[in-house]
């Protein structure tokens, strides 16, 4: 895949492996249409021109609300995965999507467990990830435990990332090759 954009996930879900791609189920459904509706581009065209990636490759479980997030000794292992990729796509924008991925995308430092979606979602951020400067943009996480998205402050800085999502040169550029 040619692609300038990467999306990263938190890890799969219990269902990912039966349907064979990410975002298969009640989470993506959601992401898609979150993506719809604040850039106009349907899910087939986003798998076809965003390529997809999780911090975690294998379903950690599940949890009391539930799934469970990667440990930290999970993440570490499937790193170099993350690494090779970002080596290889050389990605100009990263779609960093729930808390997870935000804090693996922008370091623990630039966003401590202190510090919330508030702080993220709806701006354009810099970081070096993996040795490759990108833009990110962060969304929170799509599944239905999440309610931040629903309250209104999350629903305007939702708003505000999928309008700079879609003014964005890589996802502009990716667009035009359908």
């Amino acid at each position: 895949m040619d692609t300038r954009v990467m999306l990263i996930g938190q890890a799969p879900g219990v269902h990912e492996a039966t349907f064979g791609k990410p975002f298969a189920y009640t989470a993506g459904k959601t992401l898609f249409k979150w993506i719809e509706q604040g850039t106009g581009v349907d899910e087939e065209s986003f798998r076809a021109q965003v390529y997809m990636a999780a911090v975690a490759r294998c379903f950690p479980g599940k949890s009391g609300k539930g799934d469970r997030e990667p440990s930290k000794e999970e993440i570490e292992m499937c790193r170099q995965h993350l690494k090779e990729e970002v080596a290889v796509l050389k990605p100009q924008l990263i779609i960093a999507v729930g808390r997870v991925a935000i804090t693996e995308v922008l370091g623990a430092k630039v966003f401590p467990k202190s510090k919330g979606l508030s702080d993220v979602v709806g701006k354009k951020l810099k970081t070096n990830f993996h040795g490759q400067d990108v833009e990110v943009i962060c969304l929170p996480h799509p599944s239905g435990v999440s309610t931040w998205p629903h309250t209104d402050e999350g629903k305007k800085k939702l708003k505000k990332a999928l309008s700079l999502l879609s003014s964005h040169s890589a996802w502009q550029e990716g667009l035009s090759e359908i």
